[in-house]
């Protein structure tokens, strides 16, 4: 996987929102949140119950992962968690939503 490529664009059914993923959190919606920066990005911020899994480690993760479970990616501002959609999308999984924004866009939405 090219930890520099980025696909331009996902499918609509494949982003979701802060303002949804809020709803899904206050609601206790079952999902498995992963945060896909850097260990240092994820020490300064993150969204509350990430799993820290580096976009380039995650070829070695997946046999850890639930492909029955949804996942809901993110990073600084998007890029990076599209990718990371696209690559478990073309491993299996289907229930797999980029968090459009990333955490800038959470925090924007959640703090204001």
């Amino acid at each position: 996987m090219c930890g520099n490529c980025y696909p331009s664009e996902l499918q609509p059914d494949s982003i979701i929102t802060s303002h949804e993923l809020k709803i899904m959190m206050d609601r206790n919606h079952p999902f498995f949140l992963m945060d896909v920066r850097e260990p240092e990005e994820y020490a300064s911020s993150r969204i509350k119950d990430a799993v820290l899994i580096p976009l380039k480690t995650l070829p070695d993760k997946l046999s850890g992962l639930n492909k029955t479970q949804m996942h809901i990616v993110y990073c600084r501002s998007g890029g990076r968690s599209a990718a990371a959609v696209q690559f478990l999308k073309e491993n299996g999984f289907e229930n797999v939503k980029n968090l459009f924004g990333g955490i800038i866009e959470w925090e924007k939405e959640t703090q204001s």
